[in-house]
């Protein structure tokens, strides 16, 4: 199939990779021209793995190409997915204007393209968006040309640094669409995919992606608060938390069942505070997912008084993407932490060997800009001199490298762990502190 992929940050790249990997001939757009660039010279314009293999094969053998033009690329396709982002604004409401961008783009192309065209919707957003927002702009923008629209539903489920492996191995796959033909045309996309297919309702399927996001998100603060009170009264909180995920009848994952730092990201944050807001519009009691937030706040504050207990002003950060494997710092807890001990005069280095500032872009590069508008005096990707400065090592994720700090530290330097790297607490002794273990 020709398929056009709107938007080329993390969920737009993968599936456009791993689309023309399956097969498809495919055209990413981006109104960023240096996204473009770099996918038409077949790099990677986001750090994850395995993307760069793909979009430089896919690239070389043509069935990959990038352009800003939206109507080239409804021109060429049958089919196009929908992966711009859809941030939260201030008061905590989902900010859709990309989303209504794109629409009116696509409705206009098609009104030019005088034929059948299927619109997929692969953003996160809350129901009722497909009915109230991207039909009637889609077919506004068509025109008399709206019969020709075929509009479905169908979020992702993939988490960063994982990105491809999800794609290939999702735990279901889920469409929406008003007529059943459109439902399974898009799901064919998936066909030697494994899981489950399922072809449901618009509201449904958009509702999944925010049930999903919401339980990942309180499974997180659970756990840390049974991680804060085990810690206070001398019990293993991971011994805790691997007892209780043994109980796997009522499908509890165990992945997230782990006592530690901050949740973070693009989805998690932007997605509660979403479903948060829609709940407060309807006048709705949700006092367990109103209190995530604030409790997953309170985690930071929780590793901000452990680093002031210590006393101690040069602080070596290790790790600032809020998950190895990415460059990712939207949203990042560990940005925020950082944000902090900048504020209460600490001495900061920071190392992370998947940021570097010359490729950050978007809003990527915008919201580190705005948070800690001198990052890049104190970012360094020399490990051992970051290390060197520190008087307290912080680790902030478990990124692979981490394992061997224990070897370079001096005598004197303590550390603080958000990420309970292996064997590190046996390895330092008194030396060393996990945020909540």
């Amino acid at each position: 199939m020709k398929i056009a992929v709107f938007g080329l940050g993390y969920v737009g790249i993968v599936s456009a990779a791993c689309l023309a990997r399956d097969g498809h001939q495919v055209i990413g757009v981006d109104p960023q021209a240096t996204k473009v660039d770099l996918v038409n010279a077949g790099r990677p314009p986001i750090v994850e793995k395995l993307v760069g293999e793909l979009i430089a094969e896919a690239v070389g053998n043509g069935a990959l190409r990038a352009t800003q033009s939206a109507e080239e690329a409804v021109s060429f396709a049958d089919l196009s997915l929908i992966c711009v982002g859809t941030p939260s604004r201030r008061n905590g409401s989902l900010d859709t204007g990309a989303v209504e961008r794109v629409c009116e783009q696509i409705g206009a192309a098609v009104a030019a393209k005088g034929r059948d065209h299927v619109v997929v919707l692969r953003s996160t957003v809350l129901p009722g968006t497909m009915r109230g927002l991207v039909i009637p702009t889609l077919r506004r923008a068509a025109g008399d040309a709206a019969g020709h629209l075929k509009i479905a539903n169908n979020p992702e489920f993939l988490r960063e640094s994982t990105a491809v492996y999800d794609y290939d191995h999702p735990p279901k796959t889920v469409v929406g669409a008003d007529r059943p033909e459109v439902a399974e045309l898009v799901l064919s996309l998936y066909e030697d995919l494994p899981g489950p297919k399922i072809a449901t309702r618009l509201e449904v399927a958009e509702m999944v992606k925010y049930a999903d996001n919401a339980w990942h998100a309180v499974k997180v603060s659970f756990a840390n608060e049974i991680g804060n009170i085990a810690q206070a009264v001398g019990v293993d909180s991971w011994e805790v938390m691997d007892i209780f995920c043994q109980d796997t009848k009522l499908n509890i994952s165990p992945y997230y069942m782990k006592p530690g730092f901050a949740f973070g990201g693009s989805c998690l944050p932007k997605d509660v505070r979403a479903l948060t807001y829609k709940g407060r519009d309807l006048d709705l009691d949700l006092p367990l997912l109103n209190s995530v937030l604030p409790a997953n706040a309170r985690q930071i504050e929780r590793a901000m008084q452990i680093v002031s207990d210590y006393g101690l002003r040069n602080v070596a950060f290790l790790g600032i993407s809020f998950k190895a494997g990415t460059d990712d710092l939207r949203e990042s807890p560990l940005v925020a932490l950082a944000e902090r001990m900048i504020g209460k005069g600490l001495n900061l280095r920071i190392y992370d060997r998947n940021v570097h500032l010359s490729r950050l872009m978007g809003a990527n590069r915008a919201y580190i800009e705005e948070t800690i508008p001198h990052i890049g005096q104190i970012l360094s990707d020399d490990l051992d001199q970051v290390l060197e400065h520190g008087e307290l090592v912080v680790i902030g994720n478990p990124a692979p490298e981490f394992k061997t700090v224990a070897e370079r530290l001096r005598p004197d330097q303590k550390v603080l762990d958000l990420a309970r790297i292996p064997g590190l607490a046996a390895r330092l002794g008194d030396r060393y502190r996990g945020i909540n273990w």
